[in-house]
């Protein structure tokens, strides 16, 4: 398996971060959706309890959901999912959004790829983005390293992602580490907002 630094806490200034949950979606998360990612279920109370915290510091949360045509060209790929305005691409009912959260809609795997995110993002100031969600090594990470691109400080916390191996798993940790320089942090629990 591919090393990588794991942190026990990090905190950050809740007037400049936002927390961001990666296609929680009912096509990934539930046992009926067209891709079920086995683990995501898993991650769904961890995100939750992230979800909980950030909206008593105050820190903004954003969804992204992937959102595609009856004829999106990346069904090729996948197979029919996530088809804008069914069942299976609406977030999961455990982490549905609240009232102020933004969900994003996107095409592709990277959240920041023809959306408005790095726009409404950078109107609330958010210099440090916790990434949780699905799939670790498509959707976390292309939108991880689109953050760190654009000079995001990059979080994720290990039991707020999941894949659909463990190889692909620690494949991703790994890169957000080495490649984007981002804070791989053991647990939810170790993300402090001041």
């Amino acid at each position: 398996m591919p090393k990588y630094s794991v942190k026990e806490e990090i905190t950050l200034p809740a007037s400049e971060s936002a927390v961001l949950v990666v296609d929680m979606q009912n096509d990934f998360v539930h046992p009926k959706g067209a891709l079920f990612v086995p683990d995501a279920p898993k991650t769904v109370p961890a995100i939750a309890r992230l979800l909980e915290k950030a909206r008593k510091s105050g820190v903004p949360v954003f969804y992204t959901q992937d959102w595609h045509g009856e004829d999106d060209p990346e069904f090729a790929i996948w197979g029919r999912h996530a088809v804008a305005g069914t069942w299976g691409a609406e977030v999961v009912e455990d982490l549905t959004p609240e009232k102020g959260d933004v969900l994003i809609k996107k095409l592709r795997y990277d959240g920041f790829y023809g959306t408005s995110l790095d726009h409404l993002l950078r109107l609330k100031g958010v210099k440090h983005l916790v990434i949780v969600g699905t799939v670790a090594n498509i959707c976390v990470l292309h939108t991880a390293g689109s953050a760190a691109l654009r000079w995001y400080n990059v979080v994720v916390p290990m039991d707020g992602v999941s894949a659909l191996s463990e190889e692909d798993y620690h494949f991703a940790l790994h890169q957000i580490d080495f490649l984007y320089r981002g804070a791989v942090v053991r647990g939810v629990e170790g993300v402090k907002f001041v």
